[in-house]
């Protein structure tokens, strides 16, 4: 049976997707559809692939809609009211955080190195936010190793993409082709998309079967692991405090929404 409820699904996990600092994983996660995605991914190369390509299929046209979409719906917010929009998206990382602990049962199955695990897993992250960031300009007369470089950047963005708390576009601000990609979705250039499009693919594949061999066999610590990641990203997406009491107060009730998103699509799903 056809999942296609998967692509409202798909749409929240390509929104986050193209904010720097959030990752779709973390939304896959908050959906309650972390394992099975996985699952799917690692599934889609076996004898069983057409039952999960009915899951991955309505899955990755919500991500392309929301790319296509709503990555200038992003911009604009992130434009005009930059603040607010990662109070939002820092609500909704810290709303995760509860069901994590509850699906790696931490209170009773995690040891002084899981919690040693965890801190690696946030300072790697955390550490992200000290990177420079600032952006070249769009490429132009591509080279042969100007696609080289777009295919292993959505490669290495995509196997963050997957990992909870690792934001793939942060990773492409890292390796300075993000304004390049996402103009090459707005201006539709198929030679970019293409290329970038492989590129994560391939990542997407390669990061799941990694993922899926260590929940199988070292659960308690990837999961300390993941945790740590989610906490770590929320030093790369805050902000600071706002400057003025009115951004203040519309800061603060961004993040109590985001809270309350992550809430109600955790009701919602988990039903």
């Amino acid at each position: 049976m056809w999942e296609w409820r998967n692509i409202y699904r798909g749409m929240l996990m390509g929104a986050s997707d193209v904010v720097p600092g959030v990752s779709g994983g973390t939304i896959a996660v908050v959906l309650g559809i972390y394992d099975r995605l996985i699952e799917a991914v690692n599934g889609f190369f076996s004898k069983e692939w057409k039952t999960h390509l009915k899951f991955l299929l309505p899955l990755g046209i919500g991500v392309v809609i929301a790319i296509g979409l709503m990555a200038n719906l992003i911009e604009w917010l992130f434009e005009h009211y930059p603040g607010p929009t990662q109070f939002f998206f820092l609500g909704l990382i810290i709303g995760v955080l509860p069901y994590l602990v509850h699906k790696g049962d931490v209170k009773h199955k995690f040891k002084w190195n899981h919690y040693l695990l965890l801190l690696l897993g946030a300072g790697l992250v955390a550490s992200m936010a000290l990177f420079q960031t600032t952006e070249s300009d769009v490429m132009q007369n591509l080279t042969m190793s100007d696609y080289l470089l777009l295919f292993f950047s959505g490669w290495i963005a995509s196997s963050a993409m997957i990992l909870p708390g690792i934001s793939g576009s942060f990773i492409l601000l890292i390796i300075g082709v993000y304004t390049t990609i996402t103009s090459a979705i707005s201006d539709f250039r198929i030679d970019i998309i293409a290329v970038v499009g492989v590129g994560i693919l391939c990542g997407i594949v390669v990061m799941s079967k990694i993922v899926k061999f260590f929940l199988e066999n070292y659960t308690s610590g990837t999961f300390a692991i993941i945790i740590g990641l989610v906490i770590g990203s929320v030093f790369v997406i805050f902000p600071g405090v706002p400057d003025s009491a009115t951004l203040m107060v519309i800061s603060v009730l961004a993040f109590i929404f985001g809270l309350l998103a992550a809430w109600l699509l955790g009701r919602v799903e988990y039903k």
